[in-house]
């Protein structure tokens, strides 16, 4: 993957969350991005340990705190070994009165070449000051607005709101949950 180094809004286009969310990670120090001149930086490893604290959040549904623990711990492990072609990796929670771990096998592979794909999203966010609009952006937005006609003639009223309904009910899905064992035999 190439190196970057990117603002919060751009890190959160990349990881394809709102900056409000990635700036509550950073908020509630489950993130801990440098910061010069007032604006945090984001890394490749930062990125990727954003990307499994939110597989986490998302898988797990943890506290903060948790999940701020559980990405320190991740974060140590890279610093140790790096992220090479790990395919998987695992987080063991044991309880505090020594009962059996909880493991959880997170697919660092894949989140890994999901951020290499992602990552040209950067570019489309430019991280402008608030206020001030740049020169040109009236006719810049309304080429993109024609653009997106185009691309969407043929396209009828019904499919478009089928289309967001699909997304929002898959968005909504709760995450499968299985238990494996040994078997027993009858």
């Amino acid at each position: 993957m190439q190196a970057v180094e990117l603002k919060l809004k751009q890190a959160s286009a990349v990881l394809g969350i709102d900056p409000k969310d990635l700036q509550n990670l950073v908020q509630f120090q489950v993130l801990r991005p440098p910061r010069r001149d007032s604006i945090y930086w984001f890394d490749n490893d930062l990125l990727l340990a954003a990307k499994v604290a939110l597989y986490l959040k998302e898988s797990l549904g943890t506290s903060t705190e948790l999940l701020a623990r559980f990405t320190e711990a991740f974060s140590a492990s890279l610093r140790e070994e790096g992220t090479g072609r790990v395919r998987y990796m695992w987080l063991r929670s044991r309880p505090v009165s020594g009962r059996e771990p909880v493991e959880v096998r997170i697919p660092l592979g894949n989140l890994a070449k999901e951020l290499e794909e992602q990552l040209p999203r950067a570019a489309v966010y430019q991280d402008l000051p608030r206020g001030r609009k740049r020169p040109g952006w009236k006719r810049e937005f309304t080429r993109k607005l024609e653009a997106a006609a185009r691309d969407l003639s043929g396209v009828t009223e019904s499919q478009v709101s089928d289309a967001i309904r699909a997304y929002r009910s898959e968005k909504r899905q709760l995450p499968e949950i299985t238990v494996g064992g040994p078997k027993r035999s009858a």
